[in-house]
């Protein structure tokens, strides 16, 4: 049996900063230098483009900075992540009714940004612009809003939680998140981006362990890893009740003015996400009891959110982690 998957755990021969997303029939894997998103086409083979790396923390120091980075990291992850979903989403749908892409030349996998399509209109930026808001309103409702409504209902049937509002808001919260994973899991097209995801792990575990990139050795690792985003959103949550606890301890009369204690949660966002993201950087960093026991409710999670790929998606995950491998390995430290 291999040593990673057993009992037994061992510390990853590398600690590396590679990390990815999984897509529309591909993956994104985010190197030290360059991104690169690999997506396997409708004729089987795998199209792979690159993107240059850039962090506005490199132009402006301060935005480096720990906890200040987290946010700004996560912003940025969040806009390139969806980026390179449409990509991923065009470039698997693409292939059999644009008959152009065959007379693409070779150097087609080396262009840096894809060349721009109809969905960059202006009308296509508005549509995504009230989708987002959209988006966002409904997050804000189901994760600060709901639980504190819910909470007050609780508490006229159920006096003694009382002392336990910020506990009990915080589990609904959880409970929330972990439904609404399991709901979209049931969804076929989900199911194959979940696919996707496990194969991304699968390959980082494969590179960190220092095992040759061959689909054998990467199909057998494990499909959970801590550096998960699925692993970052439940510290957040985790990171949220230890706020919002001390917040209630300070202001006690916060529990009776329902719309400010949401606006002070919606508030609060900021620093729990810089918070969040130090713990998650030293989960990358460290394996150790104290990181293994951070990284245990997100590793609990991504069964939910990670299935095991076959040996097609692995290959395309393969593809993507050759292609943002630095040459110096010296590039890739934390």
């Amino acid at each position: 049996m291999n040593k990673i998957n057993s009992d037994k755990k061992s510390c990853p021969a590398k600690m590396t900063t590679i990390g990815g997303q999984a897509l529309i029939e591909g993956i994104m894997m985010r190197g030290p230098e360059r991104t690169a998103v690999s997506v396997r086409l409708a004729n089987g083979e795998i199209d792979t483009d690159f993107f240059e790396t850039k962090k506005i923390s490199d132009k402006i120091k301060c935005l480096g900075w720990p906890v200040i980075r987290g946010v700004v990291n996560y912003v940025e992850s969040m806009k390139f992540g969806y980026k390179a979903l449409m990509h991923s989403a065009e470039k698997a749908g693409l292939e059999k009714s644009d008959e152009s892409d065959s007379m693409r030349d070779s150097d087609t996998e080396q262009q840096n940004v894809p060349e721009p399509d109809e969905k960059s209109s202006p009308l296509f930026t508005v549509l995504m612009a009230v989708s987002s808001v959209i988006g966002v309103a409904i997050a804000v409702f189901l994760f600060m809003a709901l639980p504190t409504f819910a909470f007050n209902f609780l508490e006229t049937r159920f006096a003694p939680i009382a002392p336990f509002k910020v506990f009990v808001e915080g589990t609904i919260k959880i409970a929330l998140f972990i439904a609404y994973l399991a709901a979209v899991t049931l969804m076929k097209d989900i199911k194959r981006v979940f696919m996707y995801h496990g194969a991304e792990h699968k390959a980082i575990f494969c590179y960190e362990y220092a095992e040759e990139l061959t689909t054998e050795n990467v199909m057998k690792q494990k499909r959970f890893h801590p550096r998960c985003g699925t692993s970052f959103l439940i510290i957040m949550l985790l990171v949220a009740i230890v706020f919002e606890g001390a917040l209630i301890m300070i202001f006690p009369v916060l529990k009776t003015y329902n719309i400010l204690w949401i606006l002070l949660k919606i508030a609060l966002i900021l620093p729990i996400c810089g918070c969040g993201y130090e713990l998650i950087k030293i989960c990358g960093r460290h394996y150790n009891l104290f990181t293994r026991i951070i990284s245990a409710p997100g590793l609990w999670v991504q069964r939910l959110t990670t299935k095991e790929p076959d040996e097609k998606m692995v290959e395309v995950a393969i593809t993507a982690l050759k292609a943002v491998i630095p040459e110096n390995p010296e590039v890739d430290k934390w």
